[in-house]
């Protein structure tokens, strides 16, 4: 199977081509029907619309800044970022047409080539680390951030924590399925060489193609090799984790909470599992573990604990209801 678009683009008369890149506008459609259907159903809660929106907002914007700061701690980015405004000659440009250049129309749109290494690097850039549409983000940072300021404003507002936290859940799972199609598309986030049928072969100049080269798994200028899809098998666990939360557990929900006990769960699960087929450079610790399985410890712990306190709850008052 090959990936076949990377970026959406558009003619636009008297102006001329426009270019979105798959991973940004798949990630902003997301957001856009997140906020639309918590905006939608919040009355149906006895929400709010306008409060649910601010919210929204406001988490989209910690979103994206605590993705964007895990990314460029966890993931190893840091130095690239401070060399591409001191010293862009150290930064490899991971997708430039070729890997030896002698001049810089050979490395493609944009990039520059260093006459004496003859290889190809991105411009000088002091702003590049704000530049999120480029990509470069870890969910978990943007999760954590966004999470942190809702309970904050939920709790100066004075609205329900539980009961919102429900409202979003759903969203916050589809959100992340489109998300992945964004991955996929942009050709991050993918997996180890593989020869099941559905294995992925990324094109010449790819970040996957250009990473196997550097771990000499291929030659220069050779195919890459099939790669799992991890960026669809999450996509379709994220769309999993969707229907169940929504068409299984909200019509049966018993507190408020519940919901969002089970998002943690079922999303880090499904992540810790999909990490042990991935091969991007993400951060590991200890040679076996990632990042994102080290951080989905505590947020399964701490959606199991939501789940039996609430339980315990319930208990009582139903002890309570049947005293004499």
């Amino acid at each position: 199977m090959h990936p076949i678009l990377y970026d959406f683009g558009v003619d636009i008369p008297l102006l001329g081509p426009l270019d979105f890149p798959a991973y940004f506008t798949l990630l902003t459609l997301s957001f856009a029907v997140g906020m639309l259907m918590t905006w939608r159903e919040a009355p149906r809660l006895g929400l709010d619309r306008e409060r649910v929106l601010d919210l929204d907002l406001w988490m989209v914007v910690w979103g994206v800044i605590g993705a964007r700061v895990l990314h460029v701690i966890a993931d190893g980015h840091l130095m690239d970022y401070v060399n591409l405004c001191v010293d862009p000659f150290k930064v490899k440009a991971t997708d430039a047409l070729t890997a030896y250049c002698t001049a810089d129309a050979q490395c493609g749109t944009g990039y520059v080539c260093n006459l004496v290494a003859h290889s190809c690097h991105p411009p000088r850039d002091c702003l590049a680390v704000l530049k999120v549409w480029r990509g470069g983000l870890a969910y978990y940072g943007g999760f954590i951030f966004a999470v942190g300021f809702a309970v904050y404003y939920l709790r100066k507002h004075k609205l329900p924590v539980g009961k919102v936290a429900d409202l979003a859940s759903p969203w916050i799972a589809l959100g992340l399925a489109l998300t992945r199609v964004g991955c996929f598309l942009n050709g991050c986030c993918y997996g180890k060489p593989s020869s099941v049928p559905w294995a992925v072969r990324f094109p010449l100049g790819s970040v996957v193609q250009r990473a196997q080269e550097d771990a000499h798994q291929i030659a220069r200028g050779a195919a890459a090799l099939p790669v799992h899809p991890t960026q669809l098998y999450l996509a379709a666990l994220n769309l999993l984790t969707f229907f169940v939360l929504y068409f299984v557990i909200r019509p049966r929900k018993r507190f408020d909470g519940q919901l969002f006990a089970w998002l943690l769960i079922l999303k880090w699960v499904f992540r810790s599992l999909v990490e042990i087929w991935r091969d991007d450079d993400r951060g590991v610790i200890g040679g076996w573990l990632s990042t994102s399985q080290l951080l989905s410890v505590p947020l399964v712990a701490l959606g199991i604990y939501l789940l039996l306190r609430a339980r315990r709850q319930l208990a009582a008052v139903q002890r309570v209801a049947t005293s004499p």
